[in-house]
């Protein structure tokens, strides 16, 4: 075999790996840098709104843990979340405390910008968030940013 040859057919060999490895990523939704980091949420075991919000943050791309538990309000004590915000479950993702119907662009939102709060919240049940989709029935909310003194702010009007 020429080196000539051996050349092509070694480079070849090496566009095939490469090619094989982007796809693979591809498969997987990204190009590795674009990972999203993983959820573990917090619910009520007989919850079927939070297993739809669940379903959601993994359509949008979430690795997501649901862990059940009858003691939802420790859950909130340990991770900080004031009584005005609370929800039906409390998710934790990357450092954050995600409460509630929280809409998973806006998970992607605090990840990327980092604001100096514990985290986000939906409080209550609206209408239409990610989870309580009743049809075309949607009623307005906020997605509030909370941090430790329980001071809220709007992070989002829905």
């Amino acid at each position: 075999m020429s080196r000539h040859l051996l050349l092509l057919v070694l480079t070849g060999l090496l566009l095939s790996v490469q090619t094989s490895a982007v796809s693979s990523l591809a498969a997987q939704g990204g190009s590795g840098a674009n990972v999203l980091p993983k959820v573990i949420a917090y619910k009520d075991p007989n919850c079927g709104c939070c297993t739809l919000w669940i379903a959601h943050m993994k359509r949008a791309g979430f690795t997501v843990t649901a862990v059940n538990t009858p003691d939802m309000t420790a859950v909130r004590r340990e991770y900080g979340v004031p009584g005005p915000v609370q929800s039906c479950h409390t998710a934790v993702v990357d450092g954050f405390v995600v409460e509630g119907h929280v809409p998973a662009d806006d998970v992607k939102r605090l990840l990327k910008e980092r604001p100096k709060v514990i985290g986000l919240a939906v409080p209550g049940m609206p209408l239409g968030s990610p989870g309580m989709e009743q049809g075309g029935t949607k009623e307005p909310y906020k997605v509030l940013a909370f941090d430790q003194a329980g001071k809220t702010t709007v992070f989002a009007n829905r």
